[in-house]
């Protein structure tokens, strides 16, 4: 982790993100700017919250930790999100590991400022309680239907997600990263991506998937995922 002494990159970041009506000024005069390089711990289950973290820019993985050391992921952000919400909350350790998954930039408030001086401020707790409710739906909504539905499904779901106006979508997750978060291996993954070919329903070339039969690929869709690759 770096810390970037840059007012001026730091103040773009908090316009573009509207962090203002996240936190007050008196709040924001304790924020600094760090940056993850590509593969390095964000944050490490277990641990003690020093920093409350709003993503401004990259990407992240969120994984759970058990016992017996294995873990399981849990989500991907590359959009504007909070890091810490309920640690900071319930004074409690880190669940979760979170790595940076390419460069990464970091807003970071020290917990205990926000501890001491602005868990009382309503600004702040609405924004938590949405980022909460947000966190809690996904999880669900995305375990549910990990569980209930095939992989054909689940791929035809996160492909129908990132449908443009145009007719093919380029994959910004690896083929790895896309089989964790939809519960399945890489061959399975692969296979599956093949079946939908052989359907005539898509084209790969790649990261570049070719749309050859939206409606096809919206029956077998069922649901739709939470964005968060």
């Amino acid at each position: 982790m770096r810390k970037i002494l840059n007012n001026d990159l730091l103040d773009y970041y908090v316009v573009k993100h509207n962090i203002e009506n996240i936190f007050d000024k008196d709040i924001l005069k304790y924020a600094q700017l760090h940056f993850y390089g590509k593969d390095e711990y964000i944050l490490e289950a277990e641990s003690n919250l020093e920093y409350y973290y709003l993503l401004v820019d990259g990407k992240i993985k969120i994984s759970y930790l058990f016992e017996n050391g294995k873990s399981m992921l849990l989500k991907f952000y590359k959009e504007f999100n909070s890091i810490g919400d309920l640690e900071l909350l319930k004074n409690i350790p880190i669940l979760c590991n979170i790595d940076a998954i390419e460069d990464t930039y970091l807003i970071a408030i020290p917990a205990d400022i926000l501890r001491k001086k602005y868990l009382d401020n309503l600004k702040f707790l609405h924004h938590l309680i949405n980022s909460l409710s947000e966190k809690l739906y996904a999880t669900i909504n995305n375990s549910s239907y990990n569980f209930v539905y095939p992989l054909i499904n689940r791929l035809s779901s996160y492909l129908v997600e990132h449908i443009t106006d145009k007719d093919y979508i380029i994959l910004n997750s690896s083929f790895k990263e896309i089989a964790q978060f939809l519960g399945t291996t890489y061959r399975h993954l692969n296979r599956t991506f093949k079946e939908l070919e052989s359907k005539s329903i898509i084209r790969c070339e790649h990261k570049t998937v070719y749309i050859l039969d939206e409606d096809r690929l919206r029956e077998l869709s069922k649901n739709l995922y939470i964005k968060s690759l």
